[in-house]
């Protein structure tokens, strides 16, 4: 799996003026990137990247918009690489969106929103609930941790523990 970015809308122009073009480019790149990834037996992943906070540039800033791109593409080794964190700051209804985009998604990124640290830092999502929803869509792949640690690697990994010991897993 590869994150295919989209690209920035350039300095001093309007997106709105923009928009068509840029699509037209994202699409027929997309397609080409996709011909050249299923040669490899490899998936290309869209990430929507929130425009309020991280990239105001950011073409692609919503999962709606990112499903509205993979159906024109139209390419089954294209997907959604949905980060928790963007899709909280630019649209919420997390449950809502993970269950309508589900067939979509080929990737889940987490972080806690708004600081962007771990899960089981001060903020306004739910992990444990959002990875029970998961689990019973039937997510079966990796959940990326992309937070800035509060600490080092291993001790921004705790709450992970607790999270196990809380459902009754082993951990180790």
């Amino acid at each position: 799996r590869i994150h295919v970015m989209a690209g920035r809308v350039p300095l001093g122009t309007e997106r709105a003026a923009v928009a068509g073009e840029m699509e037209a480019t994202f699409i027929e790149n997309l397609r080409y990137t996709a011909d050249l990834l299923a040669q490899e037996d490899m998936i290309g992943l869209l990430e929507p990247i929130n425009n309020r906070v991280t990239d105001p540039r950011y073409y692609l800033n919503t999962p709606h918009h990112a499903a509205a791109i993979l159906e024109k593409v139209g390419r089954p080794n294209l997907k959604l690489q949905l980060d928790l964190f963007h899709c909280q700051i630019m649209d919420g209804n997390l449950s809502r969106n993970l269950e309508t985009y589900f067939p979509l998604i080929g990737h889940i990124q987490i972080a806690q929103v708004p600081g962007r640290h771990e899960p089981d830092s001060p903020g306004e999502l739910n992990f444990p609930y959002l990875f029970e929803l998961l689990e019973s869509l039937g997510y079966t792949g990796y959940v990326g941790c992309e937070y800035a640690p509060k600490g080092d690697t291993l001790e921004g990994l705790g709450w992970l523990r607790s999270y196990w010991e809380s459902r009754g897993l082993q951990h180790g």
